[in-house]
């Protein structure tokens, strides 16, 4: 798929059929996480797998009871590793690892359309509620999840901002 059309193609799915994703498929999404670009090449940021139920279903609870987070076979938080971009000092601690972590979950979401896939952005969720449905170490942040499975609906595109009113040229 050409890049810009995987650029178009790609939409917010909140819908699984329970199609387990393929080994292959998620070895290529993982790939495309770890050459995400990021500060200094540091890659500040700590990425979780979460394939089984009892965690996916804890991990929607934390999401305040989104139900398509445990109805996707897989789910990807990533998380900021702030000590991993200490070198930059407080904007390293504070802003290069989210930075980090974002553009680490962009391309995984991209990367999944591109294997015909469908994934949502969350953000809306509980930290301390996803710490405990990982058990992950204290001093990371959770700042994205990334539910991936096969669409159970067909995807609805939304209308987009002009350019004219996004972009200020100057």
């Amino acid at each position: 798929m050409d890049f810009f059309e995987l650029i178009k193609t790609r939409c917010s799915m909140r819908a699984f059929t329970p199609q387990a994703v393929e080994d292959e498929k998620l070895q290529r999404i993982l790939e495309s996480i770890n050459l995400a670009p990021s500060a200094g090449n540091l890659q500040a940021y700590e990425v979780y797998l979460v394939t089984r139920p009892e965690e996916r279903t804890a991990l929607m609870h934390a999401a305040w009871d989104q139900a398509f987070v445990a109805q996707a076979p897989v789910v990807l938080v990533f998380c900021t590793h702030a000590a991993r971009s200490a070198k930059y000092g407080a904007r390293g601690a504070d802003l290069y690892c989210l930075q980090d972590a974002t553009i680490a979950c962009t391309y995984a979401m991209l990367a999944a359309t591109a294997l015909g896939l469908g994934s949502v952005w969350v953000g809306a969720f509980d930290d301390d509620a996803v710490w405990r449905a990982l058990g992950s170490p204290q001093g990371q942040r959770p700042v994205a999840m990334l539910p991936i499975g096969y669409p159970a609906q067909e995807p609805k595109y939304r209308q987009r901002r002009a350019l004219k009113d996004l972009i200020h040229r100057l």
